[in-house]
């Protein structure tokens, strides 16, 4: 799994800057006041940060990108890297400094000279997930990045503020990894064993094999698994950092490949379907994030894995499955496995659990991304506190995420007249009808959000925060709300 780069908080010392080595980050306001720290190295570097700031080429450039300057006379380092960057950046704009500053840092270590930058956390925040890569197939010697430095005044405020952050960016890159992975890599077994092994961090984990699936009821999710050799399995990972109350709920699609069974996808773009996992991937990064910074919340976290795959065994188009709830689904196109999946796991959890609330992730419809394209997820909710708490959250971690209508007048598009629903409504509408669907699945007191994020788990070009691929969209925003509702003080 990719290893984030070792973060070191350090005081303050301008004495022996001209002997640092790798990359020093120095910050300068949009309007080209040059910090001590920026002076400092603009003497030892024979005025080459002044004559930047008097470029065009920094008149140019946005809040929060940097220039690069390489080899300076004077220093040692390989490069100084000039960030315009006011002295109170918000969140976003202290991160995309962070990105930007890892686009351009080199392979050595970096230091961040950020003494005067209320945000230095989350600029040392966007340098980790920014220089992410994912490289365990490439056959080339890995070059990992070096030490992330950051020098400032309050070393003890900083270390605690980066601490939390990097739980979050472990949790983040935990979920790329998971989504970024190939099918013949990444089957249902390693997804599950790779969620044991996070019983070392303090989770609880549980592995539910097929025939405690069969004993349950699981008959909508089974069926979907039913043409592949892989072993359908449900993986429960629980945090216990609260009290005694009931836990929240995560639920995630763990489709780790999607041919689309009988309803066979066509062959151009099919091999993007590896990341069809994205949601279970999601719930797991939240949860190694909760753990890793010890989140005074109990939440539960719930995956559904499978493999959707043609056979002579598979489940066809017409046929009729019967849910844990109890409710028969009639299957109209194998393709829409994912909410068949979901809606096993979702009934399981307020079963077993009696959660406080659930969220449901899934990269479900293609729909979303007609509607919303790549910039947000599709959000659906039958309770407005819940819903509104985690578009606060989402915005607040500048993760994209807009509310989409639900309603009974789009019932009737799953009204099946063999069974109590069919699992597609035809294509208007088609995220709605989707959510629609796993409504049933929900009790009529449960606080509940689906998110559909289809156009955000993975994507072909670099976000502000990640290159081309998975994102880890959602660690951010879940854990946010988790802390927002359940461990504000």
């Amino acid at each position: 799994m990719t290893q984030l780069p070792v973060l070191n908080i350090l005081e303050t010392n301008l004495d022996d800057i001209e002997t640092r080595t790798g990359a020093v980050a120095v910050f300068v306001t949009p309007d080209g006041k040059l910090d001590l720290s920026a002076r400092k190295v603009n003497a030892k570097a024979k005025k080459a940060v002044a004559r930047a700031v008097e470029s065009q080429q920094f008149e140019k450039a946005a809040e929060g990108d940097a220039i690069a300057l390489s080899f300076p006379a004077g220093m040692k380092a390989s490069k100084v890297l000039v960030v315009k960057l006011g002295r109170r950046p918000s969140v976003e704009l202290a991160r995309k400094a962070g990105a930007s500053i890892a686009k351009v840092r080199g392979e050595g270590d970096v230091l961040l000279m950020g003494s005067t930058v209320s945000r230095i956390a989350d600029v040392a925040f966007g340098v980790a997930l920014r220089g992410y890569t994912f490289t365990p197939h490439k056959t080339e010697d890995d070059k990992a990045l070096g030490d992330i430095n950051v020098m400032v005044k309050d070393v003890a405020d900083t270390k605690a503020a980066t601490d939390v952050l990097m739980a979050v960016a472990e949790g983040v890159v935990f979920t790329r990894d998971l989504t970024n992975e190939p099918a013949n890599v990444l089957t249902t077994t390693e997804f599950a064993n790779r969620l044991v092994e996070m019983e070392s961090i303090g989770l609880s984990v549980e592995v539910l094999e097929e025939d405690a699936l069969e004993r349950l009821g699981m008959g909508s999710l089974l069926c979907v698994g039913l043409g592949s050799a892989s072993p359908s399995k449900v993986v429960v990972m629980h945090w216990n950092g609260g009290g005694d109350e009931a836990p929240f709920a995560l639920v995630g699609k763990g489709v780790v490949f999607d041919t689309g069974g009988i309803s066979l996808k066509p062959a151009a773009g099919m091999e993007d379907m590896t990341m069809d996992m994205g949601g279970a991937g999601v719930v797991s990064g939240v949860m190694k994030t909760l753990a890793l910074r010890k989140a005074k919340a109990n939440v539960v976290g719930l995956v559904g894995l499978v493999e959707n795959m043609p056979s002579d065994r598979a489940t066809r188009p017409g046929d009729v499955v019967t849910s844990m709830k109890g409710d028969t689904i009639e299957v109209i196109n194998t393709d829409a496995e994912g909410r068949l999946v979901l809606a096993d796991v979702l009934w399981y959890a307020q079963e077993r659990f009696k959660p406080t609330g659930v969220i449901n992730l899934a990269t479900l419809t293609g729909a979303v991304i007609v509607a919303l394209g790549h910039e947000n997820a599709g959000v659906f909710s039958n309770n407005d506190d819940l819903c509104n708490g985690f578009l606060r959250a989402a915005k607040a971690e500048c993760e994209g995420a807009w509310r989409l209508p639900m309603g009974k007048g789009y019932d009737a598009k799953i009204k099946s007249r063999i069974a109590d629903m069919k699992n597609v409504g035809g294509r208007d509408a088609g995220s709605i009808t989707a959510a629609q669907f796993l409504q049933r699945f929900i009790k009529d007191d449960m606080p509940w959000a689906h998110l559909d994020i289809a156009g955000t788990a993975s994507v072909k070009a670099e976000t502000a925060l990640a290159p081309a691929g998975a994102t880890g969209w959602g660690v951010m925003a879940l854990n946010r709300y988790i802390a927002n509702t359940y461990e504000a003080e």
